[in-house]
């Protein structure tokens, strides 16, 4: 019978947020010894948690359970539990049992920690948003008596101009409601892409968690950093 293993870390700016490596399967012969370690952190004292699940093979909803079972208890009291790198088997079983729903997932410790900060007040992209003014061009002298008719281009054909400015989220390529969501919140994850993008906003596009993911990396949007810098870019 396979067994399971926890380490815990503190972690985050305040040292403050508890982090689980798990690994191994965590089903109903193991769930308890998961279940008791959490539950001595929270009685210690813990609120905020990030599970790590690289290393976890398995997870039944017995193992889904021990998470489920302290959200509301730990969200009473400001806390919470984010759950990071689950393999595609154990994602496969978290999505089909609903659990997304209820428990927050991220792709990466780096985001999982950014969205406790965010809860905190702290607004990461104030700092970025600052850009300094742009040159405006002088305007041309015009002779005396004269006056320069200038014909208007249309928007769409100007060097540069955005493409289907009027057009509503909703029919936006895929693609570009992606860019759409990054240039506004860089730091989102691709789990809230997903959420957000079956939404009315974007008339209810629904994709899979791989292939997004898959579609990301081809963008370029696969991680923070490079999700920054594109906005940074816009």
């Amino acid at each position: 019978m396979e067994g399971i293993s926890v380490q815990v870390d503190q972690i985050g700016t305040l040292s403050d947020i508890a982090l689980l490596r798990v690994g191994g399967y965590v089903d109903t012969t193991t769930s308890p010894e998961l279940q008791q370690r959490l539950f001595q952190l929270i009685q210690e004292g813990s609120a905020q948690f990030i599970v790590d699940l690289a290393s976890v093979q398995y997870v039944s909803s017995a193992g889904w359970g021990v998470f489920v079972g302290e959200i509301r208890g730990l969200r009473e009291r400001g806390g919470d539990l984010k759950i990071i790198h689950m393999t595609p088997e154990v994602y496969e079983v978290f999505a089909m049992l609903e659990f997304d729903r209820i428990l927050a997932y991220h792709d990466s410790l780096e985001e999982a920690l950014d969205d406790f900060e965010y809860a905190r007040g702290l607004d990461l992209t104030a700092a970025v948003r600052v850009r300094p003014p742009e040159s405006v061009p002088a305007a041309p002298i015009q002779p005396a008596g004269k006056t320069i008719e200038k014909k208007s281009e249309p928007m769409s054909s100007r060097p540069g101009a955005p493409r289907n400015r009027d057009m509503n989220d909703a029919d936006l390529p895929l693609a570009e409601k992606i860019k759409k969501l990054v240039v506004e919140n860089p730091a989102i994850g691709a789990w809230s892409i997903k959420k957000t993008l079956y939404s009315p906003r974007f008339g209810y596009t629904k994709i899979g968690y791989f292939k997004l993911r898959g579609l990301l990396k081809r963008l370029g949007l696969n991680n923070r950093r490079k999700r920054y810098r594109y906005y940074r870019s816009r």
